[in-house]
């Protein structure tokens, strides 16, 4: 399994943007969105403030697989779904520390909808 580089983990977790595109099913990204992104632990995540239901989430769950460009790193990823509560409550923490002089948004993207959007980011290997 490929992993981040520290450096690569730094550059992305302390980004305070990061531009995500998905593969659609022929193999060509989407246009990149500009999304928040936290660590929490060794993973970086990042969530759908809308939900399940907005457009760069529903294009995530067509291959599970994109692109991401954050901190001066352009990587391709995995989407891999978060649900576990636990980790969900410490991501919800990270928002509130990371973000926190945007205090009108955090209630939005550490809300259910939001939760139920959550998507840990693994690095993919390319060119096997």
């Amino acid at each position: 399994m490929t992993a981040w580089t520290s450096e690569e983990f730094d550059k992305i977790g302390s980004a305070e943007e990061l531009q995500i595109a998905s593969l659609r099913k022929d193999g060509t990204l989407r246009s990149m969105r500009i999304i928040w992104v936290v660590r929490v632990g060794d993973d970086l995540y990042v969530r759908s403030v809308n939900g399940r239901t907005s457009d760069w989430f529903r294009g995530v769950q067509t291959c599970h697989e994109g692109r991401i460009r954050a901190g001066g790193v352009d990587k391709d990823v995995t989407f891999v779904e978060e649900s576990d509560s636990n980790i969900n409550d410490q991501i919800d923490v990270a928002y509130a520390s990371k973000y926190r002089r945007y205090a009108g948004i955090i209630s939005s993207i550490n809300s259910l909808t939001a939760r139920s959007a959550t998507i840990k980011l693994a690095p993919r290997a390319t060119g096997t």
